[in-house]
């Protein structure tokens, strides 16, 4: 009987346990809100001279669409369909003072559409940015090289290591950046 229960107990148990992860799933990916972010900040940089006076005095979303229809006269996503958003951006008792700080707060809290919240939105934009900073970079590039003077083994800074003669440029290969 015991054997029995084991196999049953075990028959139960997926072999997929990645699909069956816990907790809610992400509405979006962090790269989507971070890039849709940096788009805002272009745009309200661009705009937001002859926005900010009008947004500044509105109390409704209205005043959110009239304020916008007078600073930007093109077809834009952000509004009709998120003066919402904007006004609660914009009521939050953390906005800033600054233009760069209030432009960056109010694009960062809309690159997540109001589908996360705002706060989320900005904490997404931040750990990108954060991420960014982290990202590893090549600082220097080394050659194995032969010198005339009989060192054998790896460059120094484009250099022999013992005679300190550089590598001409015609014998390195061409680096990313001479290509870019």
């Amino acid at each position: 009987m015991v054997k029995r229960k084991n196999v049953e107990k075990a028959g139960q148990i997926s072999l997929d346990l990645v699909s069956e992860k816990r907790g809610p799933k992400p509405k979006f990916l962090p790269g989507e809100v971070s890039g849709r972010a940096s788009n805002n900040h272009g745009f309200l940089e661009n705009i937001w001279d002859r926005f900010w006076p009008g947004l500044s005095a509105a109390e409704t979303e209205d005043d959110v669409i009239r304020a916008f229809r007078e600073a930007y006269d093109g077809f834009s996503d952000l509004v009709p369909a998120r003066a919402g958003l904007i006004l609660e951006v914009k009521k939050e008792r953390s906005f800033p003072k600054g233009r760069t700080a209030r432009i960056r707060f109010m694009a960062d809290s809309l690159g997540g559409l109001g589908v996360v919240s705002a706060r989320r939105s900005r904490d997404i934009c931040a750990e990108e940015r954060a991420e960014a900073k982290r990202a590893h970079k090549i600082l220097r590039c080394e050659y194995y090289i032969e010198c005339s003077c009989g060192y054998t083994g790896p460059s120094h800074d484009k250099a022999c290591r013992w005679c300190h003669t550089i590598i001409p440029e015609w014998l390195a290969p061409a680096t990313i950046t001479d290509i870019l």
